[in-house]
């Protein structure tokens, strides 16, 4: 078996798994990414499927840029170009192992794990299971040859005794128990509809990663996980990048506006384009030589009332407005607005750029993969996207920006609006359609 040194400067992989939501992956993500970090294994974090908070934690946590790995949105030969790096990668899945978008599962972790032929290990949540254990484990295992599950670690167990118990019902399967962790309250981690709060909002940021780094070290066989590990796959001829939109891009970025692609950013950067940074919340105005300004999602709900004070940086967007093209996403998207009501049933004035009037004080849940089609503006041509928001729209008025179907292929209403050089919808950009 190799030694744990051995991966010090390797490029090996594996895939963090399990059968649900909710089993624990991403605090056990984080705990390992910090517990190798500080034994001094070059580690780096991706994440499985449309993802802006937890890839935050996976850098904090390992000193290293994480990475989306989007099965459904991106081809393969960009996956395994993403995926290549230094160190040891530790991929985290969304959802259960096999999970991904209707009515095929396309864009499960199950897709990474056939695409980079990577192993997989399953994090089972025991906390009321005992022997049952065994042919949960031996279902996923014989599932799919093509998905190997190489090790397992026991999240949430009860005591010592429960996890012995535990592990001694997993004999038979024959795969290894890397771990077993107990119950631990400490490292909760608090949430919110749209998941885990940001990394930037928590001071004790710092202390809650070592803190899962030691269960994580106390509990985990590190060398077997590590000697799981395979090699990534060469990728000769990755997919060319997304070119960028404008030469010259303001890009708002603050915690109302913190969901954006890194993989997208840096694409245009690597082309050369500029891009140029600036916080709403600082009431800051986009570049005035800005040829694109784009307001990427975020949670502008909760920041509403500051924003619709930022008069330098409404101006500045109402100005832009006149020369440059304006694109928001979702969040983006609601700002450009004429009006935002909060969950409190508040409204708040926006930019009023486009005839559009939403509100968090009628919820309702829009979530899935969209395939989007526009012929017009700095994102025209086909695009894979992704639409999670609460928001409900009481009004949008005006020209519809992309011609949209569901993850199945089926028609959706037409998304978004254009009006002008200003366009936006609820709709993330991921990845262009080849």
């Amino acid at each position: 078996m190799p030694d744990i040194q051995d991966r010090r400067s390797g490029g090996g992989g594996v895939i963090i798994a399990a059968p649900a939501s909710g089993a624990g992956k991403t605090t056990l993500t984080l705990g390992l990414l910090r517990a190798l970090r500080n034994r001094g294994i070059a580690v780096r974090g991706a994440k499985s499927g449309p993802d802006y908070i937890d890839p935050r934690f996976h850098a904090a946590a390992s000193g290293a840029a994480c990475v989306n790995l989007d099965a459904f949105a991106m081809p393969p030969n960009r996956i395994i170009a993403r995926a290549s790096g230094p160190g040891l990668l530790l991929i985290e899945g969304a959802m259960g192992l096999f999970d991904g978008a209707p009515p095929d599962g396309r864009g499960a972790a199950a897709d990474l794990a056939r695409i980079l032929a990577l192993p997989v290990i399953l994090v089972v949540d025991a906390a009321r299971m005992a022997q049952s254990v065994l042919p949960l484990v031996e279902g996923f295992a014989r599932h799919d040859p093509s998905v190997r599950i190489a090790g397992i670690i026991l999240n949430r167990c009860g005591s010592e005794r429960h996890a012995g118990m535990l592990t001694r019902a997993l004999a038979p399967a024959g795969i290894p128990v890397l771990g077993a962790l107990l119950r631990q309250e400490s490292i909760a981690h608090p949430s919110r509809h749209l998941g885990l709060v940001q990394a930037e909002e928590r001071a004790d940021l710092d202390l809650y990663l070592e803190d899962a780094a030691r269960h994580a070290q106390a509990a985990i066989d590190l060398d077997a996980l590590c000697a799981i590990a395979a090699p990534l796959p060469p990728c000769p001829n990755p997919a060319a990048p997304s070119p960028p939109p404008a030469q010259r891009i303001a890009v708002a970025q603050d915690r109302a506006f913190a969901f954006h692609y890194p993989h997208l950013l840096g694409d245009w950067h690597r082309a050369g384009a500029q891009v140029m940074p600036f916080s709403p919340l600082a009431d800051e105005a986009p570049d005035r030589d800005a040829d694109l300004v784009y307001l990427p999602g975020g949670y502008p709900e909760l920041h509403a009332g500051r924003l619709a004070a930022a008069q330098r940086f409404l101006g500045g967007l109402r100005m832009a407005a006149e020369r440059a093209a304006i694109f928001g996403e979702c969040g983006g998207y609601m700002v450009l607005g004429h009006g935002l009501i909060d969950a409190d049933g508040v409204r708040h004035e926006m930019a009023g750029l486009l005839d559009l009037e939403t509100s968090f004080a009628r919820r309702r849940l829009h979530l899935g993969y969209r395939l989007l089609e526009t012929a017009r503006g700095p994102f025209a041509g086909r695009w894979a996207g992704h639409e999670f928001h609460y928001a409900t729209t009481l009004r949008a008025e005006g020209t519809p920006l992309f011609e949209a179907r569901d993850a199945a292929g089926d028609p959706l209403a037409p998304m978004g609006l254009s009006r002008g050089m200003v366009q936006g919808s609820f709709a993330h950009l991921i990845d262009r359609r080849e």
